[in-house]
């Protein structure tokens, strides 16, 4: 649940400096008289005010969470970063037992995280377990009774047999990812994706769940979703049946510097 939020800053705190006017993207904070103080509370609460300010005089009402203090041991090293995403590998085939409680809430949290367009926070998850089945089998009856028309114009699809497992790969969570703005929801998927590579895991996105949450009336029923939300993504998350040795190679960037 949402609660309204409103700005603060503590006259007996703040200095005047004016780090807050100066790096509010809504210009929405003016210093007066060596004191700031927003012009307005209609704004996008992106909380960049209070997170520059120096001696903690802004604070934004509503959130049921405290800014924690930043000392430099969040930063990462550009090498270890560039290896993880490396190595990690889309997983299709995933060993028994359950993704324990704690991981999947910090797979929730990296999403959460995750910034958004205009601060919009619009990505929401719904976590796939009990009725895991139930949604993959109303996934599959749909595409087996496209599948034939596809087969008619993509070469890959007379390939492929939808079974019963043919969206989760028999894995033990899904988090599905949803969203109004669909970079909003990708880009969480995919901070989401690593902390469950931090966590041993594997994850496969299933964009084919997503085609079928789109096209199928019963599936939406059955996720929940309000008009104008769209899944973005399926997370498929489990541990991993298979270890892979080394990386895969991949084309050279395609860069240019203008």
């Amino acid at each position: 649940m949402r609660f309204p939020h409103e700005i603060a800053i503590d006259p007996a705190r703040c200095i005047g400096c004016g780090l807050c006017r100066d790096d509010c993207p809504a210009s929405n904070l003016s210093v007066a008289g060596g004191k700031a103080a927003p012009l307005t509370q209609a704004c996008i609460m992106c909380a960049h005010c209070v997170a520059v300010c120096p001696t903690n005089a802004v604070s934004i009402s509503g959130f049921d969470e405290e800014p924690r203090p930043l000392d430099g041991a969040e930063a990462l090293e550009p090498a270890r970063l560039l290896a993880a995403i490396g190595a990690r590998r889309s997983m299709r085939r995933f060993a028994e037992g359950p993704v324990s409680d704690e991981a999947i809430a910090d797979i929730v949290e990296a999403g959460r995280l995750t910034p958004t367009g205009k601060n919009a926070q619009d990505v929401s998850y719904i976590v796939l377990r009990e009725r895991l089945d139930r949604c993959e089998q109303l996934a599959v009856r749909l595409f087996r009774r496209i599948l034939p028309l596809a087969r008619l114009v993509d070469a890959t699809s007379r390939r492929t047999e939808v079974d019963e497992h043919f969206f989760f790969k028999g894995a033990p969570a899904v988090i599905v990812v949803v969203a109004k703005d669909q970079v909003n929801g990708a880009l969480a998927a995919s901070n989401m994706e690593l902390a469950a590579q931090a966590h041993g895991l594997g994850v496969l996105y299933s964009g084919f769940f997503a085609l079928a949450a789109k096209l199928s009336p019963a599936l939406r029923r059955e996720l929940g979703l309000a008009r104008g939300q769209k899944v973005v993504t399926a997370l498929v998350v489990g541990h991993p049946a298979v270890t892979y040795r080394r990386t895969a190679p991949k084309e050279p960037a395609d860069v240019r510097f203008l």
